[in-house]
């Protein structure tokens, strides 16, 4: 089964989770300034929500996606909102990618709010999930 692990960070929040999730399930996170070169089974994609919505280079990482994807798996940070989950699946549906239902989702450090977040526990959390997600892709 073929993973790929991408991610849009500012603060680094969404870096930690990306480098959980990676280790989790052994390759290598990357930003989403690198696009994919060849079909994946599950593509993990982190992102943050600024100003309520995802950064412009989520959505351009998405626009360019040209090989198969099997299902894109949400995970992000946010201070205030749940996650990016409605944000990204909104731009996945235009390019009739799959879309999983699934999501891990954290609070993330913003300012003076959610100081440390996410944690340790929260990046444990975040590769038992990416983990759970491969094992029922195998199946």
């Amino acid at each position: 089964m073929k993973t790929a692990v991408r991610y849009y960070t500012r603060g680094g929040n969404t870096k930690k989770l990306a480098d959980a999730i990676s280790e989790a399930v052994g390759v290598e996170a990357e930003t989403t300034a690198e696009p994919l070169s060849e079909d994946v089974d599950i593509l993990f994609l982190g992102s943050s929500v600024y100003a309520f919505g995802v950064d412009d280079e989520v959505e351009k990482f998405i626009d360019g996606i040209n090989v198969k994807v099997g299902k894109v798996v949400n995970f992000s940070t946010a201070a205030l909102v749940k996650s990016t989950y409605k944000q990204v699946a909104k731009l996945l549906e235009k390019k009739n990618i799959p879309f999983a239902k699934e999501e891990f989702a954290c609070k993330g450090s913003f300012a003076v709010m959610h100081k440390g977040k996410p944690n340790s526990d929260d990046c444990k959390a975040a590769a038992e999930f990416a983990k759970k997600i491969v094992s029922q892709g195998e199946k």
